[in-house]
């Protein structure tokens, strides 16, 4: 391993960790803090009002919270990248949706940050991909 290589692999490991920590650590607070229930009772009155129905809260609710929290541990140990990135995509697409269709102006600073997080993990090139499960179970074979 080169000196340029390094710093290479640094680069995509810091911001792959970074961004699983932060979803990880969202997704413990609502399965195990907040709880799933606490999440759907924080939005309920406002879903209520526009008539979306208590099942799709908790649909969204459970599958924000699993791909967040499962999601963050993949990503930090670096296994099946893709996927999880596509997840939180996904989450961040429903979270734009959710919010917007209950305040069109509503405050983007902690939603944003992980998508240009997302998006930047997503255009790295997967040689970086060093210090990861994905390049030690998939690259040694």
């Amino acid at each position: 391993m080169t000196d340029i290589e390094y710093k290479y692999y640094l680069i995509e490991l810091i911001p792959r960790v970074f961004c699983g920590i932060i979803f990880l650590f969202q997704g413990y607070d609502k399965l195990f803090k907040v709880k799933i229930q606490g999440v759907v009772e924080t939005f309920l009155f406002e879903t209520q009002h526009r008539h979306v129905p208590k099942f799709l809260l908790q649909g969204m609710a459970v599958f924000a919270s699993n791909v967040e929290f499962i999601g963050g541990a993949l990503l930090i140990l670096g296994i099946f990248k893709t996927a999880v990135l596509t997840l939180f995509g996904l989450d961040l697409v429903f979270v734009a949706i959710a919010f917007s269709y209950m305040n069109p102006v509503w405050d983007m600073k902690h939603v944003f940050p992980r998508l240009i997080l997302i998006l930047i993990l997503f255009v790295m090139p997967d040689r970086w991909n060093y210090f990861s499960l994905d390049h030690l179970f998939f690259n040694h074979l």
